[in-house]
């Protein structure tokens, strides 16, 4: 990513240097992004937590920490890398190029919590929030009145339970083999309707929840029978 792209972001880097080691995964070289991803990973919890406070100020200390945990979940965090291209600017290594790592949530994560963090570094807090708030406005409004949302888990228990059908079957199918690869894999499977879908994440438990989210989305479709890819 170039200083003029980050800059239509509204911040251009004095330290070039912050900007290239947020874009390189470990897999590119030693001098890779994960020190800034956990500082990033901070940053934005911080700013989503005060963003929160501020809009829904009815809301208690529980529910406030389930909405931070919604925005700030690894679908999300890569939604917002994707919507400033962040991907296709990220340094990888030949295997993850091979493997289109640029398009995996995970990395894309946390990519953008490693560039949050270099910004921040760079130019402080104000800098950061100026970067990261156009991009939490739009799910700040999909939050409404500050409902928490059901999981995709729990949403689809009761889809199921509602119509007396059997519950859903969990598979692990893939763990991480080393540091290097941290990402899992997870089948979620139903007997009746016939279906089934696989989800990736940085955790069994959230590969079960995107795997849990492509049911769903397969059960809303016309056709409610096939596997969802």
């Amino acid at each position: 990513m170039s200083a003029a792209s980050v800059r239509g972001l509204g911040h251009r880097f004095a330290d070039p240097g912050l900007l290239e080691t947020a874009l390189t995964h470990r897999s590119a070289g030693r001098a890779h992004n994960e020190r800034l991803e956990f500082l990033g990973d901070a940053v934005v919890g911080l700013l989503v937590a005060e963003a929160l406070y501020a809009r829904f100020p009815n809301r208690t200390e529980g529910e406030l920490t389930r909405l931070r945990a919604e925005i700030v979940r690894e679908a999300s965090l890569a939604a917002m890398a994707r919507e400033i291209g962040l991907g296709e600017h990220l340094r990888l290594g030949p295997g993850e190029l091979k493997s289109g790592g640029w398009r995996r949530d995970s990395i894309l994560a946390d990519g953008f919590e490693a560039l949050i963090g270099a910004i921040w570094l760079d130019a402080g807090i104000e800098a950061a929030r100026a970067v990261l708030q156009p991009l939490l406005e739009p799910r700040l409004a999909a939050l409404g009145d500050g409902r928490i949302p059901k999981d995709p888990k729990t949403a689809l228990q009761e889809w199921l339970q509602g119509r007396a059908l059997p519950l859903p079957d969990y598979e692990l199918v893939e763990a991480p083999a080393n540091d290097a690869r941290r990402t899992f894999a997870a089948r979620c499977r139903l007997r009746e309707p016939a279906l089934e879908a696989v989800g990736h994440g940085s955790s069994r438990r959230a590969a079960e929840l995107e795997a849990a989210a492509r049911v769903l989305s397969a059960l809303s479709e016309p056709k409610d029978s096939g596997a969802a890819a």
